[in-house]
C-alpha cells in the first residue's frame, strides 16, 4: 500500500533514528539521502528504493525487532561504503600528488618558488614602503587607512607566511632525504656532518 503524500529520505531519518541507526538516520537527512536510503531499502527488503516503499514496509513492520536489526545492519553497510569511498578519496589524492611530484611542467616545479620571491621582494617591501612614506609625509587619510585596516592585514599576512613556512618546512624535509623530520636541531645537523 504505497503512501498518497509525497516523501523525501528526510522524512523517514527520525524513525531510523528511533530504530537504532543514527548515522544512516543523519545521512538521510543530508545531501547523500539517496544513497542511503537504496541501501536502507535493500537491507529491508522494500519493493523499491524510494522512500515511500520504505515507508511501508516500515509501517507494516511497526514493533517488529526485525526492522530495528535490518536498520542496523544498513548503517554497518553504510559506515563501510563511507569508509571504501574516504579510501577511494585518499588513494586518489596520493595518486595526483606523486603525479605532481614527477611532472615536469615549469609551473609545478616553480609557483611555490614564485609565491616566496613574490611574497617577500614585492608585497611586503610594497606594503612596508607606502606605510613608511604615509608616516613620513603625514598623510593623515593613508595612517588612518593602514590603522583601520591593521587586522585585516596581520591575518592577510599570517595565512601568507603560513603557507610559505608550510612550504618552506616540506621542501627542508625533502632536501635532507624524505618526509622523516629530523628529531632535533642537532639531531639534523649530526645527520648532516655524517653525510659530508
Amino acid at each position: 500500500m504505497a503512501t498518497d503524500v509525497a516523501m523525501n529520505w528526510a522524512d523517514l531519518a527520525g524513525r531510523i533514528v528511533a530504530l537504532g541507526a543514527p548515522v544512516l538516520g543523519g545521512a538521510l537527512g543530508g545531501p547523500l539521502g539517496a544513497a542511503a536510503g537504496k541501501i536502507l531499502a535493500n537491507a529491508l527488503g522494500a519493493a523499491d528504493t524510494t522512500p515511500a516503499a520504505v515507508h511501508d514496509v516500515l509501517a507494516t513492520q511497526a514493533d517488529d525487532p526485525a526492522a530495528a536489526a535490518a536498520a542496523r545492519r544498513a548503517e554497518r553497510e553504510w559506515l563501510a561504503a563511507l569508509a571504501e569511498a574516504g579510501r577511494a578519496q585518499v588513494t586518489e589524492v596520493g595518486a595526483t600528488q606523486r603525479a605532481e611530484i614527477a611532472s615536469s611542467d615549469p609551473l609545478q616545479r616553480w609557483w611555490r618558488p614564485l609565491y616566496a620571491l613574490e611574497l617577500s621582494l614585492v608585497e611586503c617591501p610594497a606594503f612596508a614602503l607606502t606605510a613608511l612614506h604615509a608616516l613620513w609625509t603625514g598623510h593623515e587619510a593613508g595612517i588612518n587607512g593602514f590603522v583601520n585596516l591593521s587586522a585585516l592585514l596581520m591575518t592577510y599576512f599570517g595565512a601568507r607566511f603560513g603557507v610559505l613556512g608550510v612550504y618552506v618546512t616540506g621542501r627542508t624535509r625533502e632536501k635532507c632525504g624524505g618526509d622523516k623530520p629530523s628529531a632535533s636541531l642537532i639531531g639534523g645537523m649530526l645527520q648532516t656532518v655524517k653525510k659530508k
